[in-house]
């Protein structure tokens, strides 16, 4: 298979010609490899190829996918085969014992995984640039980051390797990389995707996972195999009444959606990001829906605030569990990483509870909102994707960061305003996604706008919870109404 042909299809279309006998799963798999082989010493998304592996069972791989190359995220999306180190040295040795979940069903669905995509250490950061696995670039100008933490899916997906690949998303880390690479990318419900055996609710909820691709279709099928309870699961979200595939081709009706470009920190907005945005509200009403300014009505810093103490704790805790049980040392993890871990053992069970409680207000307030819109559009991201290292933590403070955890200070980080600034530093980039996570609610990004250097800004639509039909409804509509497949032709030869 010629790779330009290989480069033509989504992954739906990749098991359409295997299925008709038009192509072998092995001619896919090798064009796939190739791609792989020229494209990744660049960018640098793949951290863990598994060719070999996918070589020998690429005959034997079944269902509706029917062997089409898959790549997964080494942070969760665990496989009995190969290791999964969260982006960090301290968890280099992981081996799980069985698949998680996902991959289980992403083999059942026919996808044939030939290799793990690299993520930021414990995918704790919106670039992806651990001192593990090194920097991975944005196809679209190496300069920049592809975002995270699912920065090396969307870095793959983008460049052809695979049509699309695993991604999970507890604080925009499916619907930023999403709209850096200019791909398509829904965070779903909270419940829609199991995450046993490893968890009950990945942290505590915020997370679910998915993938990011280059087709509405091949997320709406997928997710179509992925979604379903599993016995011991926390609680049973109500299955939808129709299949997701059939609702891309099913245009909604006429929507009330309320729109907003302001960023719930208070934070600056790149004129990029509004432009999309206003320029989305526009092709809507040429589609025949309502688009009014409207914006879900909670406190932005709060919300923020209560995200970083879900965010602290789950650091601490993840370092603890690879310390205990991985014989991880402190000196594995990343300065930042410890920093952030030790504001995390500083939290009190008080502070961490109190603060998780809010998330309910957050609920009630969307929940109020879909009282009066179907759904809300607003930007992915508050910025253009960064430069690689431009968002490094600078030397004063990694040094000062090391003093802190060498003496313990976190109490003293808290109260000294540097957490404040930290929230500001880490969100500020990426203020809108947040609020789908704390929620449960499923929201996506989509790659309908380019701005004059020629880098996708993508545009997020959010749902009520359970609402995933809707997102994709529109989403087909969208895509029929402003395709991006042609967008992808500069890529083929840029490497």
């Amino acid at each position: 298979m010629k790779t330009a042909d290989y480069l033509a299809l989504d992954a739906t279309g990749l098991s359409e010609v295997i299925r008709n006998r038009q192509v072998s799963p092995t001619e896919v798999l090798e064009a796939a490899i190739a791609r792989a082989e020229q494209v990744n010493p660049t960018l640098n998304a793949i951290c863990l190829p598994l060719y070999q592996q996918a070589r020998n069972q690429v005959e034997t791989v079944k269902g509706p996918f029917q062997g089409v190359p898959f790549l997964l995220k080494d942070l969760g999306q665990e496989q009995s085969d190969a290791p999964c180190t969260f982006g960090s040295q301290g968890l280099r040795n992981n081996r799980p014992a069985q698949d998680s979940e996902f991959t289980r069903r992403c083999r059942l669905a026919g996808l044939n995984i030939m290799g793990r995509t690299a993520t930021p250490e414990l995918g704790l950061k919106a670039v992806t640039e651990s001192r593990l696995w090194g920097p991975s670039l944005n196809p679209w100008d190496h300069r920049r980051t592809p975002g995270g933490s699912s920065g090396g899916s969307g870095a793959a997906v983008a460049a052809g390797i695979v049509p699309m690949a695993g991604a999970n998303d507890g604080g925009g880390s499916i619907r930023i990389p999403a709209a850096y690479n200019g791909l398509f990318g829904l965070k779903p419900s909270r419940g829609r995707v199991s995450a046993a055996p490893y968890h009950s609710e990945t942290w505590t909820g915020a997370s679910a996972d998915l993938v990011v691709s280059r087709s509405v279709r091949d997320s709406a099928l997928l997710l179509d195999q992925l979604a379903g309870n599993v016995p011991g699961d926390p609680f049973t979200i109500a299955n939808p009444v129709n299949r997701y595939r059939d609702m891309v081709r099913r245009p909604p009706e006429s929507l009330r959606i309320g729109f907003f470009t302001h960023s719930p920190y208070g934070t600056a907005v790149s004129p990029d990001c509004v432009a999309a945005v206003e320029d989305t509200a526009r092709l809507l009403e040429e589609l025949g829906h309502q688009v009014v300014p409207a914006a879900p009505r909670y406190d932005g810093p709060a919300l923020a605030r209560s995200y970083l103490t879900l965010y602290f704790g789950e650091v601490a805790a993840a370092m603890a569990d690879a310390m205990e049980n991985h014989g991880a040392k402190s000196s594995d993890f990343e300065v930042e990483t410890r920093f952030l871990g030790m504001l995390g053992q500083s939290l009190s069970a008080l502070e961490y509870v109190r603060d998780r409680r809010l998330w309910n207000h957050y609920a009630r307030a969307l929940g109020n909102f879909f009282g009066d819109y179907d759904l809300y559009l607003c930007p992915t991201t508050g910025q253009p994707p960064a430069l690689i290292g431009e968002l490094e933590t600078p030397s004063h403070l990694k040094f000062l960061s090391s003093v802190m955890v060498a003496f313990r200070a976190g109490k003293m980080a808290m109260k000294s305003g540097v957490v404040d600034d930290l929230a500001l530093q880490s969100l500020a980039r990426t203020p809108f996604t947040q609020l789908a996570n704390l929620t449960g609610t499923p929201a996506m990004s989509m790659p309908l706008h380019w701005n004059q250097e020629g880098l996708p800004v993508g545009v997020h639509f959010g749902a009520a919870h359970g609402r995933e039909d809707l997102l994709f409804q529109l989403a087909g509509q969208l895509e029929q109404a402003r395709p991006w497949w042609h967008r992808y032709l500069p890529l083929q030869d840029a490497f």
